[in-house]
């Protein structure tokens, strides 16, 4: 097989499915990870707010942390399936369309790349060698853009926006119970705006957009989400409510 260089392709730019994939795992992971930071730290310091006690914070937390991580799963589950369903269904019209009237799928594939810019005769060189290689898949790339291959698995999604989800809950439920009382709210504050900026710059940078941007962007809305919160709390506590 040729490698990279020599089929004039540079290594650090994606090719095939393979940006598809890394979008796939980028969304279900980085903004899982996200969603369980922000979420759960917003619901703690909001608690940390109007008590100071472990109870009705641990409580809070964890309940926010399992609801959280079980919405997160469900709903990727229920998205990525969805796009599977729609997936295969496209692909199944495709095979019929193929055994009914293969001459007229040839034509349409020759017709494609004729309007990518090939010459009529070119396009229909192409047309008849990817058919020949593999009908199917000729047709899917072309017409489609979809691989067989590489059906969506809603089950692999939702596993890991849980995961992810999951991993970013524990930080600020952490961060808020280990430290001395005085202490929970800054350090919660300080541990949660340091891991969302560093989530924020993996994703850009995974994405191959501007770390700094990205950063910046979840740390800004993360850090008003915890003062929201926090100042809700705060005034239930002081008038007695809670």
């Amino acid at each position: 097989m040729a490698s990279i260089e020599a089929a004039g392709l540079h290594e650090n730019e994606p090719h095939g499915n393979d940006l598809a994939h890394r979008l796939n795992w980028l969304r279900a992971g980085v903004l899982g990870a996200n969603d369980g930071i922000v979420s759960v730290a917003a619901i703690v310091v909001g608690v940390a707010g109007a008590t100071s006690q472990t109870g009705p914070i641990l409580a809070a937390g964890a309940a926010g942390l399992v609801g959280g991580a079980v919405s997160m799963a469900l709903g990727e589950y229920v998205s990525v399936s969805s796009q599977s369903d729609s997936q295969k269904a496209l692909i199944t019209k495709e095979k019929r369309e193929l055994e009914e009237d293969p001459h007229a799928e040839l034509a349409e594939l020759a017709a494609i790349y004729e309007g990518k810019g090939l010459s009529p005769a070119t396009a229909r060189t192409v047309a008849e060698e990817l058919t020949a290689h593999d009908v199917l898949a000729a047709h899917l790339s072309a017409e489609l853009n979809i691989d067989e291959n590489d059906i969506v698995n809603p089950w692999h999604a939702a596993f890991a926006s849980a995961v992810a989800f999951v991993a970013g809950a524990v930080l600020p439920l952490l961060a808020i119970l280990l430290p001395p009382v005085p202490l929970r709210v800054p350090v919660t504050f300080l541990a949660v705006l340091l891991a969302l900026g560093l989530t924020g710059a993996v994703g850009a940078w995974i994405g191959g957009g501007s770390r700094t941007r990205a950063a910046l962007r979840v740390v800004v809305g993360g850090a008003l989400a915890l003062a929201a919160t926090f100042g809700i709390g705060s005034l239930l506590g002081s008038t007695g409510i809670v």
